[in-house]
C-alpha cells in the first residue's frame, strides 16, 4: 500500500505531500489543474521513463518520493534487501526518483541508489495502473493465466502446485538421463582405462612404502665396498686393529677412567667424572661391537641387487602414471575402484531414470488434465461474472470470453489462456486492448479486477490499483455503478482513482483535490484532502461548476448519502 507521496517541481506542482490511506481514494480538480501530474509522479516511482520536459520551468530538477507499506509482500522485501536497500521496522520502504532538467534521472530504493529497472521490477508487485493509454495488468497471456488460476480457487492452485513440482522433477530427471546417454561412450572408455590400470597395479602388487625400502636396499648393495671400508675404519678407531698398533678409543677411555678413579680419593668431584667416562667407554664398546657385526654381515650380492633394480623399475613404471610414489598409486587404485563401480552402475541408473521419467509423464498427464478442467470451469464463471459487471458499467451487450486452448506443455500446464472482449452481440471477439477505447478498456479492467477480488476474498494480498478516468464516456446511473464497483474493489485493497464525475467521487473513503492558483512565481498546483463541507463544495463544483449553488450542494449531499447506503 502507498502510504505517502511527495512531489516537488514536477509539471505545475511546485510542492505537494499527500498522505494516502487504505480503501478508495479519489483525486479530482478542474481541467488543467494537474491531476495527471500525481500519476506522472507515481509512474516515476514505478520505474517509468524520465522526461526532462516534466520538470517545472525554472527548477533544476524534479523529485518524487513515495513510502510503501510492504510488510505483507515478502517478495518485495526480499528484492529490496537484495538491492542493498533497507526496510524500516514498521514495514515501510522509501522509493525516490529525481529528474534533472538536463534529462538525467536517479532512483533510490530503501536509501540505496539503484538502476531504474529495479523500481520497475518491484512495481509489478506493488501497483497496477489502468489508464487511458496504459493498461499494465492482465494484458499478457501469462498474467491472464495467473489471474484465472487465482480465480479458480485453492483446490485448483494445490493441483497446479503438484503439477509444477512434478514438472520440475521431470526436467531434472530428463536432464540427467540425457547427460547419461550422451556420455555413454565416454564413460565406457573411462571404465576400460580404469580396468587396465587396476589390472596393472594388481599384477605388480606393490606394498605401502615398498619403493622407499628398495631404494635404500639398492643404495646399500650398490656400494658394499665403500660401506665396508667406512665401517672398518670406524671400528679400528674405536676398538683398534688386529695388530694393536693403533691406540683405540676404548683403551684411551679405559686409561682415563682408571686415572680418575685413582685420584678420586682426594677429590669427590673426580668420582662423578670417572663414572661418566666409564659410561662413555661402555657406549663406545657397544658401537664397536655392532660395527664388527655390520662388517661381517656386509656381503656383496649381485643377484639381490639385480632383483631390487628390476622390482624398482616395475614400481617406477606405476608411479610415472598413477602417482609420485607407491602410496599414491595405492590411493589411486582405491579411488579408481570406487569410480569403476559408479561407471558400471550407469546402465542400471539409466534404466531407473527412464522408469521414473515414464511415471512422471503419467502423473503430469493426469495433473495437466485436472488443471485444464479447473481453468475451463473457472473461465466460464469468470466470463459470466465480468459480463454481469459490464452490464452495469454502460457496456450492456458487451461480454468477456475466456479461452482455454491447447498449448505447449510447460511448468504452468499445457494450456494457452486468453481473455477476449465481445463489444456487442454479433461482433467478433478481440483480445483485450484491441478494438476498445481507453475508457471502455478501463471499465473492462475494473470489471475484471472486481470479479477477481470478490472471488479471492479480502485476505488476498493485492497491489495498489490506480484508475485514470475509468469513468470516461459514462454518466448518470452508469457513473454511480462505476463508483460502486470501485468501492467494492477497495474493500480488499488500496484503490486510487482520477475522476471528473461526482457520482464516482462520492464513493471515496478519502477525497483529494488538486487546486491551481496563479501568483508571482507563476501557476502553482497543490493537493489537499477535503472533508465535510469542503468535500460537499467540491462535489457541487463537479456537478454544476458552481460550488456555492444550493441546488448543487443538495445534490452532492444526496450523492454522499446514497453512496454510503449503496456500499
Amino acid at each position: 500500500m502507498l502510504e505517502e507521496i511527495a512531489i516537488e517541481n514536477l509539471g505545475v506542482i511546485r510542492s505537494a505531500r499527500v498522505e494516502l490511506a487504505p480503501g478508495l481514494t479519489v483525486i479530482t480538480g478542474e481541467t488543467g489543474a494537474g491531476k495527471t501530474m500525481v500519476l506522472t509522479g507515481l509512474g516515476l516511482l514505478m520505474g517509468g521513463k524520465a522526461d526532462a520536459g516534466a520538470v517545472r520551468p525554472g527548477a533544476a530538477s524534479a523529485a518524487v518520493e513515495g513510502r510503501w507499506q510492504v510488510r505483507e509482500s515478502p517478495d518485495v522485501v526480499a528484492r529490496v534487501v537484495d538491492a542493498g536497500g533497507e526496510v524500516d521496522d514498521d514495514g515501510t520502504v522509501v522509493v525516490a526518483r529525481t529528474v534533472a532538467a538536463e534529462g538525467r534521472s536517479r532512483a533510490h530504493l530503501g536509501g540505496r541508489s539503484v538502476p531504474q529497472g529495479v523500481l520497475a521490477e518491484i512495481a509489478d508487485e506493488l501497483v497496477t495502473v489502468h489508464g487511458q493509454a496504459d493498461q499494465l495488468r492482465l494484458r499478457t497471456p501469462s498474467k491472464q493465466r495467473e489471474a484465472l488460476d487465482s480465480f479458480a480457487g485453492t483446490k485448483h492452485l494445490d493441483t497446479l502446485d503438484a503439477y509444477r513440482t512434478a514438472w520440475t522433477e521431470r526436467s531434472a530427471v530428463q536432464a540427467e538421463l540425457t547427460d547419461l546417454e550422451a556420455r555413454a561412450a565416454e564413460r565406457a572408455r573411462e571404465a576400460e582405462l580404469l580396468r587396465l590400470g587396476l589390472a596393472e597395479v594388481e599384477r605388480v602388487d606393490p606394498r605401502p612404502g615398498e619403493d622407499v625400502e628398495l631404494q635404500t636396499l639398492v643404495a646399500r648393495l650398490g656400494n658394499v665396498e665403500a660401506l665396508r671400508i667406512a665401517a672398518t675404519e670406524a671400528h679400528e678407531a674405536l676398538a683398534g686393529d688386529d695388530l694393536g698398533e693403533v691406540a683405540s678409543a676404548v683403551d684411551l677411555l679405559t686409561r682415563a677412567r682408571r686415572a680418575l678413579e685413582a685420584a678420586a680419593q682426594d677429590d669427590a668431584t673426580l668420582t662423578d667424572l670417572g663414572t661418566r667416562v666409564a659410561e662413555a667407554g661402555y657406549l663406545v664398546a657397544d658401537v664397536a661391537t655392532e660395527l664388527s657385526a655390520y662388517v661381517d654381515d656386509l656381503q656383496a650380492d649381485p643377484a639381490a641387487l639385480e632383483r631390487a633394480h628390476g622390482r624398482l623399475a616395475e614400481l617406477t613404471a606405476l608411479t610415472r602414471t598413477y602417482g609420485q610414489n607407491v602410496d599414491d598409486v595405492l590411493q589411486w587404485a582405491s579411488d579408481a575402484g570406487l569410480r569403476l563401480l559408479d561407471l558400471d552402475d550407469g546402465g542400471e541408473r539409466g534404466r531407473g531414470l527412464a522408469q521414473r521419467l515414464g511415471e512422471l509423464d503419467g502423473e503430469l498427464a493426469r495433473l495437466s488434465s485436472e488443471v485444464t478442467a479447473g481453468r475451463a470451469s473457472a473461465g466460464e464463471r469468470l466470463a459470466a461474472a465480468v459480463t454481469a459487471e459490464l452490464a452495469g458499467l454502460a457496456m450492456g451487450g458487451a461480454s468477456l470470453e475466456v479461452e482455454v486452448a491447447d498449448g505447449e506443455p510447460g511448468p504452468w500446464g499445457a494450456d494457452q489462456v486468453g481473455f477476449s472482449l465481445v463489444p456487442h452481440p454479433g461482433a467478433p471477439a478481440r483480445p483485450l486492448g484491441k478494438g476498445a477505447s481507453g475508457g471502455e478498456l478501463s471499465r473492462v479492467m475494473l470489471a475484471l479486477e472486481v470479479a477477481l477480488a470478490t472471488e479471492r476474498g479480502a485476505t488476498a494480498v493485492l497491489p495498489t490499483f490506480v484508475f485514470d478516468e475509468v469513468d470516461a464516456g459514462v454518466g448518470g446511473r452508469a457513473a454511480v455503478e462505476v463508483g460502486r464497483r470501485l468501492a467494492v474493489l477497495a474493500r480488499s485493497t488500496q484503490v486510487i482513482v482520477v475522476t471528473h464525475l461526482a457520482q464516482v467521487a462520492a464513493f471515496a473513503d478519502a477525497h483529494l483535490v488538486v487546486t491551481k492558483s496563479a501568483g508571482q512565481a507563476g501557476t502553482v498546483t497543490g493537493v489537499e484532502r477535503v472533508d465535510a463541507d469542503e468535500r460537499v463544495r467540491e462535489l457541487a463544483r463537479m456537478l454544476s461548476g458552481q460550488e456555492d449553488s444550493e441546488t448543487a450542494r443538495q445534490h452532492a449531499l444526496e450523492l454522499l448519502q446514497s453512496s454510503s447506503v449503496g456500499r
